[in-house]
């Protein structure tokens, strides 16, 4: 069943690629940033604390690739570094752009896979459509082994942007994940529901600055899962 699931979403992506014309120039870009927290899914990576972060993007006609780090604290010595490797295809079909990939994390002196490891992949498929001057659409994650030996793993998101002036962005999501509990890690990665809002502000053509609020349901789990509001500052190039 995990090996149709992953072999449908990899069909997919090789059939969009096929029916796209490819570009025939490389293009590369570069960020890097700082944070008051690194919240991902409503729930905090640094324990609370700051965040560096940065990264390498190719992309080739429809095709990209990249890859992603920042630092991570999960309350033990190790892992204390996160790196994401991803790639895919963002096709175009009507007035929808898609997004169709798989995304690796792993992390430093991660114990490869055991129970109590952190490192693991999921594959993507998002899409979105303008209404309007904004934007919405919806993602799906899927991870056929998540973290500790967790199990399958559903990540499950509508989200949206709208501009509210010349140089800022409105944007928010609501999501769910969903997690098999009968791993390592047992009710902590229970389903749970997160939210966020903010707005970023183009203060350059290459710097951003984001303000965000994020919160979920599982606030009675530490603080790690508390509502915060981030600030974050990004150069692009």
């Amino acid at each position: 069943m995990k090996f149709m699931k992953l072999a449908l979403v990899a069909a997919a992506a090789s059939v969009a690629m096929g029916g796209a014309a490819m570009a025939e120039e490389l293009k590369l870009s570069y960020n890097v940033g700082v944070a008051s927290d690194y919240i991902f899914r409503g729930i905090s990576n640094t324990d609370t604390k700051g965040q560096v972060f940065g990264g390498v993007d190719a992309s080739y006609g429809i095709g990209y690739a990249g890859v992603w780090t920042s630092n991570v604290d999960f309350g033990t010595p190790h892992p204390d570094q996160e790196i994401d490797v991803y790639a895919g295809v963002k096709p175009t079909v009507g007035p929808a752009s898609l997004d169709l990939g798989v995304i690796y994390y792993g992390y430093s002196k991660d114990k490869n896979g055991a129970p109590g490891s952190y490192s693991y992949f999921e594959v993507k498929a998002a899409g979105s459509i303008p209404a309007g001057p904004a934007t919405v659409g919806a993602a799906l994650y899927y991870s056929p082994e998540f973290p500790g030996k967790g199990g399958e793993a559903f990540y499950y998101e509508l989200n949206g942007s709208a501009p509210i002036g010349e140089k800022l962005t409105l944007s928010g999501a609501v999501g769910r994940q969903q997690v098999d509990t009968n791993g390592y890690f047992g009710g902590l990665t229970d389903s749970y529901v997160t939210w966020n809002a903010g707005v970023t502000a183009a203060i350059t053509d290459h710097v951003s600055a984001d303000i965000r609020y994020s919160d979920n349901n599982h606030s009675d789990y530490g603080k790690i899962y508390h509502a915060t509001v981030t600030a974050s500052l990004k150069v692009a190039f």
